[in-house]
């Protein structure tokens, strides 16, 4: 077995401490994990990209065009990443909620629609789902738990294939105990969220 996910997003999104989270639970559940993240501009806002490879891998990246589960928590760093990344038959996860570069907040550049971001993912994977985890982890009452939500989106795919309780102890162990109880509704409301959007 092999599955490549690729969590993307800006900087201060959490994309790295979801992705390992999800290498250290396939760990837990006697997989092989390796990681590797991307970034661009060592800054809050800047571009992050974190590869997690699952069962007999070597190379800590993920390989052009074959990344079975692309986690887009920014619409358009999950485009630039899909365009390079997705596998033909792959899953982008996307979050639509906009963190706009500071070109576009200065007016020196244009943001493109979500709805036109969405129809070029559609053209480079096998299936796109929308899942609005900003508006989710917002209504949890954590915000910043937005990277839980789409981990449980991704939990959705039904290619993660460990069972769920792993994620969630490893989810329990890497944050204040005082957060156990909302970390584990945005992950199964994430969770749900996907499955909602594909039925």
């Amino acid at each position: 077995m092999e599955l490549n996910v690729i969590i993307c997003g800006v900087g201060g999104q959490g994309s790295v401490r979801a992705s390992h989270i999800l290498a250290e639970a396939a760990i837990n559940a006697g997989d092989r994990a390796r990681v590797g993240e991307t970034f661009g501009a060592a800054m809050r806002g800047g571009k992050v990209s974190s590869h997690v490879r699952i069962g007999d891998v070597y190379g800590p990246l993920v390989r052009e065009r074959s990344a079975d589960i692309i986690v887009a928590q920014e619409p358009l760093e999950g485009l630039r990443i899909a365009q390079k990344y997705a596998a033909p038959d792959g899953v982008v996860v996307l979050n639509t909620a906009p963190v706009y570069p500071v070109d576009v907040s200065t007016g020196n550049a244009a943001y493109p629609p979500i709805d036109e971001i969405e129809e070029v993912l559609r053209g480079v994977a096998g299936k796109v789902v929308v899942v609005d985890g900003t508006r989710i982890a917002g209504e949890i009452g954590n915000p910043r738990s937005m990277n839980i939500v789409m981990l449980g989106a991704a939990y959705g795919t039904g290619l993660i294939t460990f069972d769920r309780q792993i994620l969630l102890d490893v989810i329990a162990g890497s944050f204040k105990p005082k957060f156990k109880d909302l970390n584990e509704q945005a992950f199964l409301t994430g969770e749900k969220a996907y499955q909602d959007a594909i039925s």
